[in-house]
């Protein structure tokens, strides 16, 4: 009784040492990624505001003053696209999906695959703007 008994603990303790742990993943994952990203443009809207303040008096009939108002709409349509990314993104994830790693389900997964593009998308369009911003009033 004492060897089947020692046996069994003995294959149990074989069976369970065989499982494969589960590994936390090496790196961030992909939402961290994402708010990454997102993180990194965000201080920037402080920058599109300015930018548009200091254009917006500047904007004439003149090919100058044209010129610095596609500019300034340029920032404005780069500081809507923030705000209704951050929205949309929000409505398709919960705060345990985007902060705590919550498990996405499948569909969940193709969205963020989409949101990923999206924001690195909006990652340029932002840098984009303010460079060609900060360019044209270098030239004055």
């Amino acid at each position: 009784m004492k060897k089947t008994l020692l046996s069994v603990f003995l294959v149990l303790f074989l069976l369970s040492s065989c499982k494969q742990e589960k590994k936390a993943p090496e790196g961030p994952t992909q939402m961290q990624q994402v708010m990454a990203v997102h993180d990194e443009v965000m201080p920037k809207m402080g920058t599109l505001g300015k930018l548009v303040g200091e254009l917006k008096s500047k904007v004439d009939t003149t090919e100058t003053g044209r010129q610095y108002e596609a500019a300034m709409k340029d920032l404005q349509v780069a500081n809507t696209a923030m705000m209704d990314w951050m929205m949309a993104f929000g409505n398709r994830f919960d705060s345990d999906e985007i902060l705590d790693g919550k498990e996405l389900s499948e569909e969940k997964q193709r969205w963020l695959d989409e949101e990923e593009t999206k924001v690195n998308a909006l990652k340029e369009q932002i840098n984009s703007s303010i460079k060609k911003a900060e360019a044209l009033l270098a030239t004055e």
